[in-house]
């Protein structure tokens, strides 16, 4: 069972980088490009992990979650999926989903680590 935890931990790290990418990549496609799919695929990816740790949490003796810090995270990511999810398809991104996006990935990564 700590393989499966371990496992979920990587991927779970690995939705997070997809984010941080996805931070760059739209910068760098400039203001009038569309809203990259990958933040869909990154947030997926965080929440299904995310949400599969906590579940596996009574199976697994060594790790303990705090259910309210689990909760903030669940509120963020869901967050940057329903911003995303709302503009993926118009032809030009809004001027204030890149700074919104990047901020609620920031705080995402910051209430992990810095919650203790």
């Amino acid at each position: 069972m700590e393989f499966v935890r371990l496992l979920l931990v990587f991927l779970h790290l690995l939705g997070m980088g997809m984010l941080v990418a996805m931070i760059m990549l739209q910068a760098r496609a400039g203001k009038d490009a569309p809203v990259n799919k990958g933040w869909l695929h990154g947030a997926a990816l965080q929440l299904l992990t995310g949400v599969a740790l906590v579940g596996i949490d009574p199976l697994v003796d060594s790790v303990k979650y705090d259910h309210i810090k689990i909760g903030v995270k669940l509120l963020v990511v869901v967050a940057i999926a329903v911003v995303v999810a709302i503009n993926v398809n118009k032809p030009k991104a809004p001027s204030w989903l890149l700074p919104t996006a990047a901020s609620l990935v920031v705080l995402n990564v910051g209430v992990a680590v810095f919650w203790t």
